[in-house]
This record gives structure tokens, C-alpha cells and sequence, in this order.
């Protein structure tokens, strides 16, 4: 991590175990390994310079006695996160509210659609709005789900359905509840993947909410203003596990289920008057996890304003119905 973000997970040590070193041998004559890489499952690109010869590192006697042992060399090698070139994301984010019934998907081929057979799916296809509980499941197993969504809601369905997002790894964000003083959100977490995240972080770039942050609560929270206006997020000790995906209760009819983790983040109005949150100022800009910038949707929910403002006039001519009523009898 970034020393900004956490200083004690910012560098690594390792040693090395030499054998039968000549006693009498110049140390400058030992030559380090070359072409440092960083390789992990989903994060960033980095780039190493080569390793430099810094003072022999001194560590505490094995025995447990006072004393120390210095190594016979060691040298330092400074990795940084390069900016590589516009490529696919390897995360997605969906966004859903609770003034609005549809979930807002992660968009069509998010994090690429090479091995698709885009005979059977439209990799140009707007993605199809889903009910909350389809975030539950696999890709795989929403179709019916969102065909049945559709016709609920009125809504086309084409006759070549979108393609899945092919990510790994999917946030939710969702804009929990709506109040005169603040207003809350919940963050979610699916790793879609046969491998688990440990010690996971996230970062949350907020335009208009950020100065109103207050608190998250299942995770550890921190503001990064010069970042930004950024929220970092990290899992609580002893819960930073994000794990595989599983299969469900019964493999044979029921579908994978993801590793999940979840937090509600709380926001205060004071400090950010006019926000507007049915208008989507509670969303966020920008979505990173494990460093990578993951794919925001083209869209977001938004209040039906109208539908209240009916809802309001049909109360009134109520109201002024049984008025009338009751001056007439």
C-alpha cells in the first residue's frame, strides 16, 4: 500500500540464505537478483528500479538473547504504481437506491469481452435493469431474472441480450436512506472469483458528499482530502478476509454463491447544503480496489418526483372530496 494509506504495509522484507560464502570474499563482489516485478492477482502495474546497496541489516539474535547478527549484505529496491495506458477495468461498480426499485448494473463487458462468443450476447448493449436480489448470483442465472424484471417494469428487452461484465470483482453502492440532517449509504463487496482477498482495501472519490462524511461502520475508515476527496475503506481486524466464491446450499440446483461484505457509511448535510440526493450527488465519482479503478455505470437512479407530485394531488382532491361530503350533509 501507499504509505499515505498505511505506512506499516508499505515495504516488504525478505532474506536471502547463502551457502558455503567463502570467508575471506569481497561483499561487493555479490550481485543481487534483477528485474524486480510485483505480480498479484487484481492490482495495479508497478514499476522497479534496480536494487541498491544500502547498510547491512542488523536482526535479533534467533537464540533470544541481547544480541544482534548483521546480514552480509543487503540492498533496497523502490517499486511505484505506474500510470499504464487506457485499458480494461478488472472491477465494475452498480449503483441502486431506495427511491428507486431497479438496480443500475455494472456495464455490458466491463472488464472485457474477448473470450465471449458475441454471436449469442451484444457487446454493445446497454445493460439490463435488474431487482436487488440478482446481485446475489452469477452473471449466469440473472437472465430470467431480468427478463422478468423488464416486463414488470415496462422496459424492451432485445432480442440478442447484453453480455455479462466479466468481472472478478463487483461493488454495489446504495443510497440507503434520505433525511432532513443526513443521509446514509451501503457499500458492498462480491468477489466473484476461486480465490479469496486478504487484507482488501477500497477507495471511495467523492465530488459533492465527501465533506459531509461521518462515519462507516464494518469497516475501518479514513478521509484522504489532499487525495481527492477521497474515502479509504479497509475490512476490520480480523475481518479483512474477502473470501472465494462458494457453492450454495444445494450445488446441484442452486447458483454460486459470492463472498460478500458489507458496511453502511453515514453522511451529515451540515456540511454540504443544496446536495441533492434523488439527483444522484450521493453516488460516487470515482470507485478503486486492491488500486484498480473499477468501471462506474453510465447511468444512476433517480427520484421519481413526479410520482409524488401526483401522489400529492390525488390526496388533496381527496381531502377535498370528503369536505365537500361532509359540508353537503
Amino acid at each position: 500500500l501507499p504509505p499515505l494509506m498505511d505506512e506499516s504495509k508499505a515495504r516488504s522484507i525478505f532474506q536471502l540464505q547463502v551457502y558455503k560464502l567463502p570467508p575471506d570474499m569481497n561483499r561487493t563482489a555479490l550481485n543481487p537478483p534483477q528485474k524486480w516485478q510485483i505480480l498479484g492477482v487484481l492490482n495495479p502495474n508497478y514499476k522497479c528500479g534496480p536494487p541498491i546497496r544500502v547498510d547491512p541489516t542488523e536482526f535479533p539474535d534467533p537464540s533470544g538473547l541481547q544480541a544482534t547478527s548483521s546480514a552480509i549484505a543487503s540492498w533496497q529496491v523502490v517499486c511505484n504504481i505506474t500510470r499504464p495506458k487506457i485499458k480494461q477495468s478488472r472491477c465494475c461498480v452498480s449503483f441502486s437506491a431506495y427511491y428507486n426499485g431497479s438496480v443500475v448494473p455494472c456495464n455490458t463487458c466491463s472488464c472485457g469481452c474477448e473470450d465471449m462468443d458475441t454471436n449469442t450476447c451484444n457487446p454493445n448493449a446497454q445493460a439490463l435493469l435488474l431487482p436487488a436480489e440478482a446481485l446475489l448470483v452469477p452473471f449466469a442465472n440473472r437472465t430470467d431474472k431480468a427478463k422478468a424484471w423488464a416486463k414488470l417494469k415496462h422496459t424492451p428487452v432485445p432480442k440478442t441480450l447484453p453480455c455479462p461484465d466479466n468481472c472478478g470483482v463487483s461493488l454495489n453502492w446504495h443510497i440507503n436512506a434520505d433525511y432532513k440532517s443526513g443521509w446514509t449509504a451501503r457499500i458492498t463487496l462480491f468477489n466473484w472469483q476461486s480465490f479469496s482477498f486478504e487484507d482488501w482495501f477500497t477507495a471511495i472519490q467523492m465530488k459533492k458528499a465527501y465533506p459531509g462524511y461521518e462515519n462507516v461502520y464494518s469497516f475501518n475508515g479514513t478521509r484522504l482530502p489532499e487525495l481527492n476527496n477521497t474515502l479509504f475503506f479497509q475490512g476490520l481486524p480480523g475481518l479483512n478476509y474477502l473470501v472465494a466464491e462458494t457453492n450454495g446450499s444445494n450445488p446441484k440446483s442452486d447458483p454460486r454463491v459470492p463472498g460478500k461484505q458489507q458496511s453502511v457509511v453515514s453522511f451529515t448535510k451540515k456540511q454540504t447544503p443544496g446536495i441533492n440526493i434523488q439527483r444522484g450527488d450521493g453516488f460516487p465519482t470515482k470507485v478503486f480496489f486492491n488500486g484498480e479503478e473499477c468501471e462506474l455505470p453510465t447511468h444512476f437512479p433517480i427520484g421519481n418526483s413526479r410520482h409524488k407530485s401526483s401522489f400529492s394531488l390525488v390526496v388533496v382532491l381527496l381531502i377535498s372530496a370528503l369536505t365537500f361530503l361532509v359540508m353537503t350533509d
